[in-house]
């Protein structure tokens, strides 16, 4: 095995399935469809048609329409957008949004630029699987919210939310409801418009598209400020020339991104995961796999760093936590809100598989896994006194 040639990262981002790269590629280069969509030319008119026709690729996996699609950078533009596009420049006195403590990044530190503006943030409970506690939620609405921001399957530990009741929920009380799904989309089915939900984050990159490319959905009805002005592409709300390649490609990754083909295999291999990492003394799942996707896998080796783990298994690529929090050098906060010690959330790894990833793979990394914490553990307990003081 070389170094880094087992991937089991797929929830930090994927690899771009080559069907993808085909349907790109036909918008690149100087005999290609590479024309400005806006453009009123036959060579624009062309590329308008494929972004059209990836827009509705789009909706018809998440279970929208087309024109409710509007094209962004990624997920965390689409958190943005939705979210300070509801409160505006100037928001309203006494304007109020609830959350949850394990929202992406994206949305946390969104919310802390809206409370510099004066709105009161409020953050429902989660119970020790990171589900959302829906009487928590009901009694934080019944006091009235303009907006409701919950993520689909949480990123570290693949938590699932009911969206259906937590929509109908806000519905009851007037309440607006933004979902992430930027981790669901390709592993679970999707109805937005059935479900109720007003704006929804998606991104290519988690299910073997592009990156740099994402949408939102937008509720017809649903008003926003838009965010990024110049052009008036996407209906006004998300300005700038459309990267026709990227969305061709976003297109096509969703059309592939089927869950009842993909999930059986995936949940087939992850038992096999958990399987052998249960098997390792002392090993807790963070998360429960009844309540999660089987894509992630995340789990406590008491008495081993995670991040010592993590660099002991230099030839297979996984995560101590969130990619995009990855720089930050204290335990993962997820894992501290579902009541994790910030000792056990040290200890922490997540395995997340995804198309390409193999029962070869998947075995190979169970007895890498299981050498390197024995070999940690025993480094820790022949370890002198005064290091641990």
């Amino acid at each position: 095995m070389t170094e880094q040639s087992i991937y089991l990262d797929y929830a930090a981002t994927t690899p771009v399935d080559p069907r993808v790269v085909e349907a790109m590629m036909q918008c690149l280069g100087p005999e290609s469809v590479f024309a400005n969509p806006a453009s009123t030319h036959p060579g624009g008119l062309r590329a308008k048609a494929m972004v059209e026709r990836a827009r509705s690729q789009i909706a018809a996996r998440v279970g929208a329409t087309a024109d409710e699609i509007v094209f962004t950078s990624g997920a965390t533009e689409s958190n943005n957008l939705a979210i300070k596009g509801v409160f505006g420049e100037n928001p309203e006195a006494g304007a109020r949004f609830v959350t949850s403590r394990i929202e992406h990044k994206s949305v946390l530190d969104t919310a802390k630029a809206l409370a510099g503006r004066g709105v009161s943030i409020d953050y429902v409970e989660t119970d020790e699987n990171g589900v959302v506690d829906a009487g928590a939620l009901e009694s934080l609405l019944a006091d009235g919210v303009a907006l409701v921001s919950i993520m689909h399957v949480n990123n570290e530990i693949g938590t699932i939310q009911d969206i259906a009741q937590i929509a109908q929920l806000c519905r009851a009380h007037g309440a607006q409801l933004h979902v992430d799904a930027a981790q669901s989309v390709g592993k679970l089915p999707l109805a937005l418009d059935a479900w109720g939900v007003e704006l929804c984050s998606l991104t290519a990159h988690k299910i073997c598209g592009p990156k740099g490319i994402g949408a939102l959905y937008v509720r017809r009805g649903t008003r926003l400020h838009a965010q990024i002005h110049g052009g008036s592409q996407e209906r006004g709300l998300r300005s700038g020339t459309l990267a026709t390649h990227q969305i061709v490609g976003m297109g096509r990754a969703y059309e592939l991104a089927d869950p009842a083909v993909e999930t059986p295999r995936i949940a087939a291999l992850s038992a096999r995961l958990w399987g052998g990492l249960a098997a390792i003394s002392g090993t807790l799942r963070n998360g429960a796999a009844h309540t999660s996707v089987p894509h992630v896998v995340n789990v406590c080796f008491p008495g081993v760093e995670g991040e010592s783990l993590r660099w002991a298994l230099a030839d297979i690529a996984v995560s101590a936590g969130s990619a995009c929090n990855s720089a930050v050098p204290e335990p993962s906060y997820v894992l501290r809100s579902i009541g994790r010690s910030d000792a056990l959330a040290a200890s922490s790894l997540r395995f997340s598989l995804g198309r390409f990833t193999t029962e070869t793979e998947v075995d190979y990394a169970l007895g890498r896994v299981a050498e390197a914490v024995d070999r940690l553990r025993s480094l820790a307990a022949s370890a002198p006194a005064w290091c641990s003081a």
